[in-house]
Order: structure tokens, then sequence, then C-alpha cells
């Protein structure tokens, strides 16, 4: 884990499929070759401090929507067992009756029986892919996903919603709104992330972003089925945070 890395861990979504959002940690993503992603360094091999983390974190969850959205720095596969058994207490103490976890497409094999561990709790459980682009040679060649399909229709086979990276070279708003009609067409929701500035090769694209402002914006800024991230701590988790 980063030192001095200190962001805040929980938050209320109220607009837009209100919910509850915890930022667990994890052991890490075992992709880490993405070159737009340094969240990878939210993590740790010390599973016990991690737990005493997440811990703390999913103390605040008070059920109030019934609905919980669980991100970390990879995947579920990468939260150790007491978290997750943690989340399932939590879960049926809380009456949560839906909640989210995020997933790399390498580890889609292993999301079905996941999803199963919580329906038999009585708990809907989502699943979100950082897809990123339904570019392809944008999402392999320049952001390096690890992403080797190219159909969504397939890709929706195993996840139920996605993120999508907006505000790069590449892109213009004729494709960011082909990704995001592309999305809503396969997906049961879609979260927008515009490109900020961190440490990775790929970098934000003002003139992008100004083009992604003007003429994306006005138009999917009130989609219930769409979440626009303008700066990755929107959620209210992350750092930086008053």
């Amino acid at each position: 884990m980063a030192e001095g890395f200190n962001p805040v861990r929980y938050s209320v979504i109220h607009d837009k499929n209100s919910r509850e959002i915890v930022m667990l940690v994890g052991n890490g993503c075992k992709w880490r070759k993405c070159r737009f992603c340094d969240y990878h360094l939210d993590s740790s091999l010390d599973e016990e401090a991690n737990y005493i983390i997440n811990q703390k974190a999913l103390s605040n969850v008070t059920g109030i929507y019934h609905e919980l959205e669980v991100i970390n720095s990879g995947s579920f596969v990468d939260l150790d067992q007491k978290t997750i058994e943690l989340i399932k207490n939590i879960c049926c103490i809380k009456k949560i009756s839906t909640i989210h976890f995020e997933c790399h497409f390498m580890h889609k094999d292993e999301v079905k029986d996941f999803k199963k561990s919580f329906l038999d709790i009585g708990v809907k459980c989502i699943i979100k892919l950082g897809l990123e682009t339904f570019d392809y040679e944008l999402r392999e060649k320049i952001l390096m996903k690890g992403i080797n399909e190219k159909n969504p229709e397939i890709i929706a086979e195993y996840f139920d919603e996605i993120n999508l990276l907006q505000g790069i070279t590449g892109q213009s708003a004729e494709s960011m709104m082909n990704d995001i009609e592309t999305g809503l067409r396969y997906f049961d929701r879609v979260c927008v992330n515009i490109m900020t500035e961190n440490g990775m090769p790929v970098k934000p694209d003002k003139k992008v972003i100004k083009e992604f402002m003007d003429k994306v914006y006005p138009i999917y800024k009130s989609c219930d089925r769409l979440d626009i991230l303008l700066n990755n701590t929107d959620f209210g988790v992350g750092e930086n945070q008053c």
C-alpha cells in the first residue's frame, strides 16, 4: 500500500440507484498491466491488516437503501475470506438485498459461483467489469486491459454492469456516445469515468474531455442507468475527501 495513503472508505450515494459504498483493501489486482490505472497500489499481502481496514469501513454500513457497492483495487477474488464472510454477515444483519462487486475479465469463470454464494443467503449479487471501451484496438493495444473478447453480447453473459473510461486521446464525441449506447444496450448499468491524472502513461486529453462536456454530458447526465464520474472521488470514497 502506498505510504501516507489514507482515503475515505465509506460513503452514501443518494442520487441515481441510491446505495452505500465501501472501498476495501485486497491483496491486489492480478492483471496489473493497465496503462492508465494505479489503483492496484491500494493493496497489501497482509490479510489481517487488510481485514482490520475493511472491518472499520464496513462497520459504517447502515442498510439505509438495502443496497451496497463494494469496490477494491482489483476483483472480488482479491478480498480475503474473512472480509467476504463479514460482508455476508452484514448483508443479513442490515437487510442488504442487493450487493455490487468489481471483477476483471480474467476471473469471469468465478463469477457464477460467487453470485450463487450470495443468492444462497437471499442477496442479489451484481458484478461490474472495468471494460473501459468497446473499441478493441484502443482497449487492448493502448490501455492494455487484457479482455480478449470483442463481442459485447458474450461479455454480458458474465457481467451485469460495466465501467467506461472516457477523456483520452483517440476518442471523440461520436465514439464515446457509441460506447455509452452499446453499454446501455447490453448491460444493466454503465458508469463513465473521466480520465484523471495519475502516474501511469495514459493521460487525460483536455480536448477530448471538453468534447465530452460539450456534446456527451448534456445528453446523458440525467440517464437513470448511467453514472458519470467527472472526478474519481465523485462517489464519496477515495483520496482527498473533505
